[in-house]
C-alpha cells in the first residue's frame, strides 16, 4: 500500500497519460522550422545575410524596420586614406599570449596589429590630441572592431598618452 498522497492522485493520472504521451509524441514528429539552410552555390554569399525577408502577412502589425547593412571589418578603408598614411581610431590592447607572428606578446613593446600591412613593416601612429608620435613594428592582426585601423600595444598608447581615454582619433604613416 501507499501513502494517502498516491490515492489522492491516481485517478487524475491516468486520464492524463494518454494526452502526456500525444503531446510528447507531436513534438518529435513536426518540423523544426529554426534549421538554418545553406545558400545555393550560385548565390552571392557576402548578400545572402544582409537583408532578412521582412515578418509575414499574418504577423500582428508593429513597426519593422530592415537592419541597415552589414561591411564585414576588412573592408573598412577610409576614403582619405593612401597606401603610405591612414587616420582612424586607434585603441590598445594588453592581454594576449601570442601574436600572428608565432611571437611571444610584449605588452610594453612599441608593436601593434593592423589588417593588411605585412609582419615587421614600422609605422609612425601620431595623435593630435597630445601632440605625441611613436614608430611601431606590426607584428598582429587586428582590431576586429570595425571603424578601428590599428590597435597598439600597451607601451605604445602610453608613450602617445592615449592609454586613459582608451581609444584615440590617429593619423599614420608608413615608413
Amino acid at each position: 500500500m501507499g501513502d494517502g498522497f498516491e490515492r489522492v492522485n491516481r485517478p487524475f493520472a491516468r486520464p492524463c497519460a494518454p494526452i502526456a504521451l500525444a503531446l510528447s509524441v507531436a513534438g518529435c514528429v513536426t518540423s523544426n522550422t529554426n534549421v538554418a539552410t545553406a545558400p545555393s552555390a550560385d548565390s552571392d554569399l557576402r548578400t545572402a545575410w544582409i537583408a532578412p525577408a521582412p515578418p509575414p502577412a499574418s504577423a500582428p502589425r508593429t513597426a519593422w524596420i530592415a537592419p541597415a547593412p552589414r561591411r564585414a571589418v576588412s573592408d573598412f578603408r577610409p576614403s582619405y586614406s593612401t597606401s603610405k598614411s591612414f587616420e582612424g581610431v586607434a585603441s590598445y590592447y594588453w592581454e594576449d599570449m601570442y601574436v600572428a607572428t608565432g611571437a611571444r606578446f610584449n605588452p610594453h613593446g612599441m608593436t601593434a596589429a593592423h589588417r593588411s600591412l605585412p609582419f615587421g613593416t614600422r609605422v609612425r601612429v601620431s595623435d593630435p590630441k597630445t601632440r605625441r608620435s611613436v614608430i611601431v613594428t606590426i607584428n598582429d592582426r587586428g582590431p576586429y572592431i570595425q571603424g578601428r585601423v590599428i590597435d597598439l600595444s600597451l607601451g605604445a598608447a602610453r608613450a602617445l598618452g592615449i592609454e586613459s581615454r582608451g581609444i584615440s582619433r590617429v593619423h599614420a604613416d608608413v615608413l
